[in-house]
């Protein structure tokens, strides 16, 4: 088959929805598929076929896209800055993706519900359009519209963001989700019809992963203290703020621990100032971006992820495949890929002082600590084998394109 996987967002970038697709597209090319990625791509300048160093300046269509929807025309679009631009942006990808062609495509596999959207009104009629959705998107723009975009019109863009998951979402033969979180919402705030979705959990290429996990790229701290891991975009909706405070509780109870954090993100600046206020400038290490996070997790001894709003994060796959016990909180998907007191421990989300006790509890019993290791390690192996993943995606292409039919 011929296969193309699309996504709104810019590729390449940092964050588990390329790492899905390149993963995705070099399985699929070993069973002998050909495989293109489309999306967004050197700062939103150009809509691109990466592979194929194919591509659209965005300039260049832009005009045509405000000819069309002229705020004389559609004052609505333009009342909430947010709409305007996120239709300006959607529509030249449509746009975009017009112009590289679909033709030759047998399936369409969209990663997400805006390149979903934009798809369906250009593809051909006898190709198949799959859509894996990877979080909702509506519900990340409600918390940007609560702490970042707040304005007067902040209504509008729910609304919009809200008719755009659920357009997104029905635009596709099948949607793909990775857990029963994520369908619930589709299906009970969205009115997406259940036998639409289909679950289908992550793979990852386990066996790549392992190979790398002795392999340093950059230097790393030399400490003789359990190492406690966060792996992660520094963004608001990973509850990181809320790490630091429980650290900062810790601290006062024992120091034979040190925290690492590898990402960068928009709150990484906030996250150093609030560090050096709860006096933990040398109990927490901001490593940035990091190319050797397979390495990073071979020295630590507990990884945590207090997420707000999360799906399925691959950064919590790939601290189970390495068997580090994982502290995680509560928030949308986690909780399907944790089974508490056996291969990590889940605590709510937004408290710190139950973290810090959890942290607490694993640094002080190895056993404990070491058991939840072992056991998330075969927990990996078992789900998230990457070839089994394949097979899932592959029936669930050749059932939709039988439909099809």
């Amino acid at each position: 088959m011929k296969i193309l996987l699309a996504t709104y967002w810019s590729i390449p970038h940092v964050g588990g929805v390329w790492t899905y697709m390149v993963q995705l597209k070099e399985k699929l090319e070993s069973l002998g598929h050909e495989v293109d990625l489309l999306g967004y791509g050197e700062e939103n300048s150009i809509i691109h076929i990466v592979n194929e160093n194919r591509s659209i300046a965005k300039d260049q269509l832009l005009p045509l896209v405000k000819a069309m929807m002229s705020e004389e025309d559609f004052p609505e679009i333009y009342a909430n800055q947010l709409v305007s631009y996120t239709e300006l942006q959607r529509n030249a990808y449509e746009l975009g993706a017009a112009y590289l062609g679909l033709d030759k495509y047998d399936i369409i596999h969209a990663q997400d519900v805006i390149s979903s959207a934009c798809i369906k009104r250009i593809m051909p009629k006898d190709k198949v359009l799959v859509t894996s959705i990877h979080g909702s998107v509506t519900y990340e723009i409600r918390d940007q519209l609560n702490n970042i975009h707040r304005s007067p019109t902040s209504y509008i863009a729910k609304e919009y963001f809200d008719h755009l998951e659920h357009t997104g979402a029905m635009s596709a033969e099948t949607v793909i989700v990775a857990n029963n979180w994520l369908k619930d919402i589709l299906t009970e705030e969205f009115a997406v019809p259940d036998g639409k979705i289909h679950v289908s959990q992550y793979g990852y290429d386990i066996d790549g992963f392992l190979a790398r996990m002795n392999t340093k790229t950059a230097d790393t701290p030399e400490t003789d203290k359990k190492v406690i891991l966060f792996t992660s975009r520094m963004i608001g909706n990973k509850g990181i703020h809320y790490l630091i405070e429980a650290l900062s509780q810790l601290k006062d109870t024992r120091n034979d621990w040190v925290c690492w954090m590898a990402g960068e993100g928009e709150k990484l600046a906030g996250l150093k100032i609030q560090s050096e206020q709860l006096g933990l400038v040398d109990d927490v290490v901001f490593l940035k971006n990091r190319e050797d996070v397979p390495y990073l997790l071979s020295l630590a001894d507990i990884y945590v992820l207090p997420s707000l709003l999360d799906n399925q994060p691959l950064s919590l796959i790939e601290a189970q495949i390495a068997g580090v016990p994982a502290v995680v909180s509560d928030a949308g998907g986690l909780p399907e890929m944790v089974e508490h007191e056996e291969t990590g421990l889940i605590v709510p989300k937004g408290d710190a002082a139950a973290l810090s006790s959890s942290l607490e509890r694993l640094l002080k019993d190895d056993d404990f600590r070491n058991k939840l290791g072992i056991n998330a390690k075969e927990f990996a192996k078992k789900h998230w084998d990457m070839d089994q993943a394949v097979t899932r995606i592959l029936d669930i292409y050749q059932n939709t394109n039988g439909k099809e039919e």
